[in-house]
């Protein structure tokens, strides 16, 4: 056999076996985003077959730019336990209680962790749809496409991927929410779009509101400011990191 060909060969092997192994999970979660990530450990260590997707070919969304490109974000002591929880390393500031950390070093932990977790992370993926049910109302999992197929402006018929429980964490978009909303008028909400920037109260209300939207969808981070008008944090991360451990609190209840 020619070597260009076994490559190929195991390339497609492997990606149709984690594809298939994938068509159904206890948790989707939609965003390699920085609650998304966080989400995606701490249900990986209680046992639960999660799946991450994200539409680009890297993770960690908007937390690689830090702030306006300065390579560091900020947290709280609130936020110090999930970063022991990681092993990111951290360096308290001279105003008390508040801590620095490297961008790159979270990004790249939060994933590394939820990986050796067990959950999967499948890059340049394209969620486009929700697979729903009715009486009751619920929904049970996602219509995804390669995101290149966008890209290329192809018509392309997309595939399903079943959960009992899928996470909105698409950030300032709320993506998920958003398509439920348009194509299911009666669904009882409305993403009211977030507010303006308002970093201390913004770090509270994103966590209080995190959890489930309606069964089976749940949102997290900054779809739950879009989704409610919370205002917005900016690049302070210890409400993003305790949205997404609250997340997967929630669903491991919802799931026992």
């Amino acid at each position: 056999m020619e070597l260009e060909s076994t490559i190929s060969r195991l390339i497609v092997l492997e990606t149709s076996r984690d594809l298939l192994n994938h068509l159904e999970n206890d948790v989707v979660i939609v965003g390699a985003g920085l609650s998304g990530l966080t989400a995606a450990k701490y249900l990986a260590d209680r046992g639960f077959k999660v799946v991450v997707l994200e539409k680009r070919l890297s993770y960690g969304g908007g937390i690689g730019g830090g702030g306006s490109l300065f390579h560091k974000v900020v947290v709280d002591s609130r936020a110090l336990e999930i970063l022991r929880d990681f092993g990111v390393r951290y360096r308290e500031t001279e105003i008390n209680g508040y801590y620095v950390v490297d961008a790159a070093e979270l990004m790249s932990k939060l994933a590394a962790k939820s990986l050796d977790s067990g959950a999967k992370m499948i890059l340049g993926v394209e969620v486009e749809d929700l697979i729903v049910r009715e009486n009751p109302f619920r929904v049970v999992g996602v219509v995804f496409k390669w995101s290149a197929i966008s890209l290329a402006g192809l018509h392309v018929d997309p595939l399903f991927m079943m959960a009992k429980a899928t996470v909105d964490a698409t950030g300032h978009d709320a993506v998920l929410l958003n398509i439920l909303v348009r194509k299911n008028k009666d669904v009882g909400f409305q993403v009211r779009g977030e507010r303006s920037a308002y970093a201390e109260k913004a770090e509270v209300d994103v966590v209080e509101y995190t959890g489930r939207v309606v069964p089976g969808l749940y949102a997290t981070k900054m779809a739950v400011a879009s989704l409610h008008g919370l205002y917005r944090m900016g690049p302070i991360f210890t409400g993003m990191l305790l949205s997404g451990r609250r997340v997967a609190e929630a669903i491991a209840r919802d799931l026992v």
